[in-house]
């Protein structure tokens, strides 16, 4: 085994064990606000009104952060949830075939340094690839945390009422000038 391919095997276990790591921090974050919030809204006003919401937006991010989706599906937004799979399936995708052009073209360039001709073209090709796959990571990274935000704001607007109040339909205004 060459020193390129043990160094990409040691940066390849180091960027998992920093993804767990940070995932574990964040379920861990999560969990202990659920468990010190409460996680029930109570207004009292001067009729004693009280507002409870019927979703928990801390129970709809822990289950985004499980599976994406999962707090769309709990906040009752089917039509998102389709959205999302195939936003995370298109970037995986890419992703994935970006890697494989990737690891091609870097195989290719070390044969052509072996044989002494330093193919520049495998080079510019093979940086080319990795940039790519290093932003669509990015791109997964950027998906994963605007679902969990979805969520968690879905979550919030769950009992917002957008009907229209009939009872201020029929209001008019009397304005009196004295002169």
């Amino acid at each position: 085994m060459s020193y390129l391919n043990r160094l990409e095997n040691k940066l390849n276990k180091q960027f998992l064990f920093f993804t767990l790591s940070f995932l574990l921090f964040t379920f861990s974050f999560i969990f202990s606000f659920q468990l010190q919030a409460d996680t029930t809204y109570k207004f009292k006003s001067v009729d004693s009104l009280k507002f409870e919401m019927k979703k928990s937006p801390i129970g709809a991010l822990v289950r985004s952060a499980l599976i994406p989706g999962l707090g769309q599906f709990y906040n009752e937004s089917y039509w998102k949830i389709p959205v999302i799979i195939g936003a995370f399936g298109y970037l995986g995708y890419q992703w994935n075939n970006n890697d494989n052009l990737y690891k091609k073209y870097r195989d290719l360039y070390y044969k052509s340094i072996n044989n002494n001709q330093g193919n520049l073209s495998y080079y510019k090709l093979r940086e080319f690839y990795r940039d790519q796959r290093d932003l669509f990571a990015i791109y997964i990274g950027l998906a994963y945390l605007l679902n969990l935000f979805d969520a968690y704001v879905d979550a919030h607007l769950y009992d917002f009422n957008v009907e229209e109040n009939t009872l201020y339909k029929n209001l008019s205004i009397a304005i009196r000038i004295k002169l």
